[in-house]
């Protein structure tokens, strides 16, 4: 089965056209000519996207087995953080300021600070089976899974904290709310992004309808009808200026979906 999407309407940065999607029932129909995707919230997609497919909502729920908390991977982060806060479960309070689903969040090895997806993660079901945390190789915002996730477990650990949700939400009051995919860059060893990027003159700078944020630099935002070839120009151009000024080569945390870029990647 497949599906039209809209994604200048479906992602968070609110960028690019209409798109066939295949929508995925079962793991064995899956194929490697296909790049997954979730809810488009650390995502831009380009004018060549690659073939796509999406997890149907089969893979959306939340159960407890054995004292194991299994979540599948297209649970969205909001209905994992309101069960956790509903069924007193604790170390997950952050997820709710994680816009995305339950699969990305765990490639990405997502998180506030130190307070990351891995540190209560036990194992992830992929396409091509079962994976124990300690077979993965996992870092700040990284993971080598290769395959499309379908389930993680997590140890279950009882006592949500009111107090750690509110530093949460604390902690994320200084970003902007405008249309974006989330930060743009990794921060590099020892340094911030969005101090880069103002550093090097680009905080507020604006090409078409796309900007890098005067309220935090690493931020690319979209106030209304921002194309993709204007998002890449701002993106680039920050690559280059850091570079240039400081030696650093900031990574993009958000991923580009889009076969020139891709295989400029390669």
């Amino acid at each position: 089965m497949t599906k039209q999407i809209d994604f200048a309407k479906f992602s968070s940065i609110k960028i690019g056209g209409v798109h066939e999607v295949f929508i995925l029932e079962d793991a064995s129909d899956f194929s490697d000519d296909f790049f997954l995707i979730g809810s488009c919230n650390n995502v831009i997609v380009g004018t060549q996207p690659p073939k796509l497919m999406k997890l149907s909502k089969k893979y959306d729920y939340i159960k407890i087995e054995n004292d194991t908390l299994k979540v599948g991977a297209a649970t969205p982060s909001g209905k994992l953080a309101s069960y956790c806060k509903k069924n007193n479960i604790a170390n997950f309070e952050f997820v709710s300021h994680l816009p995305g689903t339950l699969g990305g969040l765990v490639y990405m090895n997502a998180g506030l600070k130190e307070h990351e997806i891995f540190n209560t993660l036990l194992s992830v079901t992929t396409t091509k089976g079962e994976l124990k945390k300690k077979s993965i190789d996992y870092g700040y915002r990284c993971t080598n899974i290769k395959e499309p996730i379908l389930e993680a477990s997590f140890t279950l650990v009882y006592g949500y904290s009111v107090e750690k949700a509110e530093l949460f939400k604390q902690m994320r009051a200084n970003q902007p709310h405008e249309h974006s995919a989330g930060s743009c860059f990794k921060n590099p060893n020892g340094d911030f992004a969005g101090r880069l990027i103002e550093a090097v003159g680009l905080k507020g700078k604006r090409v078409g309808a796309m900007e890098f944020s005067t309220k935090h630099a690493n931020f690319l935002l979209n106030h209304g009808g921002g194309v993709f070839e204007d998002a890449i120009t701002l993106i680039k151009e920050a690559q280059k200026r850091v570079f240039d000024e400081f030696g650093i080569s900031l990574e993009c945390e958000v991923v580009i979906l889009d076969e020139r870029y891709l295989k400029t990647k390669h």
